[in-house]
């Protein structure tokens, strides 16, 4: 649905900075696995990301994370498998409740084409097919934040150009100092052109989108509440939080 793609692709795409050029010479398997992140949503609502690690998907392995959101009456929850490297997306599954009905999606990139084939069902029948193609590469908005933890050195002024499948210049314009319900933060902040959203990404590693605001008919803004990563060595999750942890 519509709703959620703004608070996934339009919001998180805005730190897509996996991608040509940014990761060359970058290599090695991205390894976030048991990585939980919860966002509230304002005005109202909530959202859950969780990485599960490498899977099998036909024979090849991948990444799988996913992705919940709770808006009121509606819900969205998005299995996306990925590239272990690149993190470009491989295959979506996509479950859409609200009041009246349910809708099952799934996507299908083809990177080396450039192109998804987007499919709905009812039951076992597909009731909708269509297929995109775009200039480049396929980002998505969900996983693609990640992959900054791939980029050294970044200075304002520093842009990149994202495909979901339409293109966005995201732009580093300033570091700043934000509270968010789990704390305060030194953040990269970045903004889309054209001017669709704003993203505000945790400085210090793990790089983690902090706040997420987004622009135009429906606006809103995703705040990170709570953040926790499985320590493989102890078997227990370790939290992360700002310098104040007091709830705002």
């Amino acid at each position: 649905m519509k709703i959620n793609r703004m608070f996934t692709v339009l919001a998180m795409v805005s730190m897509v900075f996996a991608g040509n050029g940014l990761l060359k010479g970058e290599t090695g398997i991205y390894d976030y696995a048991g990585e939980s992140i919860l966002y509230s949503i304002s005005p109202f609502g909530k959202a859950e990301y969780n990485d599960l690690g490498v899977v099998d998907l036909k024979g090849r392995k991948v990444n799988l994370v996913t992705f919940k959101t709770k808006v009121l009456f509606f819900e969205d929850t998005e299995k996306i498998y990925s590239d272990p490297e690149s993190l470009l997306p491989l295959r979506i599954e996509r479950t859409v409740k609200k009041i009246w009905n349910k809708e099952d999606i799934t996507e299908e990139y083809d990177q080396k084409k450039f192109t998804f084939v987007t499919r709905k069902f009812k039951g076992d029948k597909i009731i909708y097919e269509r297929i995109t193609k775009a200039n480049g590469p396929i980002h998505n908005g969900i996983t693609l934040p990640f992959n900054m933890r791939r980029s050294k050195g970044l200075k304002i002024g520093w842009f990149f150009t994202a495909r979901l499948p339409n293109e966005f210049k995201l732009e580093l314009v300033s570091i700043d100092e934000i509270t968010v319900p789990a704390g305060k933060f030194q953040a990269y902040h970045f903004k889309s052109t054209p001017d669709k959203f704003e993203i505000w990404v945790n400085k210090d590693t793990p790089q983690i989108p902090l706040k997420i605001k987004g622009k135009g008919v429906l606006n809103y803004t995703l705040l990170m509440k709570e953040y926790s990563l499985q320590n493989n060595s102890t078997g227990r999750r370790d939290a992360i939080k700002g310098s104040d942890d007091t709830d705002r």
